[in-house]
């Protein structure tokens, strides 16, 4: 507040409230990994804003989306390399023995409770299916 960063100081609130309104709506305390998904949660919704934004043409809201994920992003664990994922998978895939497709979620659990916060799950669901053969 005192060095004047108000986009900073919005993201934090912003951070803040939806934690919050998630212990009401839950009557729960958040631990490190839900929290961790609350924050993936928010960029997920200002990406998807972003797109829209982009196809209306209203480039100061795109950039202000823009702005907000990067603020957003600055509060999640340091990301994970494409060796680091690749590492992960392989051990996933290794450790359940999946052989098909049909297999993907057995994997998914195990990357998952490794990856939150730290990789797009999304884009990791992605390389499993390519490495299973999907």
């Amino acid at each position: 507040m005192r060095s004047g960063e108000k986009e900073r100081l919005g993201v934090i609130r912003m951070i803040t409230s939806a934690i919050k309104q998630r212990e009401v709506d839950e009557r729960i305390a958040l631990d490190d990994t839900q929290v961790l998904s609350v924050l993936e949660k928010m960029i997920k919704q200002r990406k998807e804003a972003l797109v829209q934004f982009q196809a209306g043409n209203r480039q100061d809201l795109v950039d202000k989306e823009a702005a907000e994920i990067t603020l957003l992003q600055g509060y999640l664990p340091t990301q994970l390399s494409d060796t680091e994922i690749d590492a992960l998978i392989s051990d996933a895939v290794a450790a359940t023995g999946a052989a098909s497709v049909k297999d993907i979620g057995k994997v998914m659990a195990i990357i998952k409770g490794k990856a939150q916060g730290r990789a797009d799950l999304g884009a990791v669901g992605a390389k499993v299916k390519a490495k299973l053969g999907g």
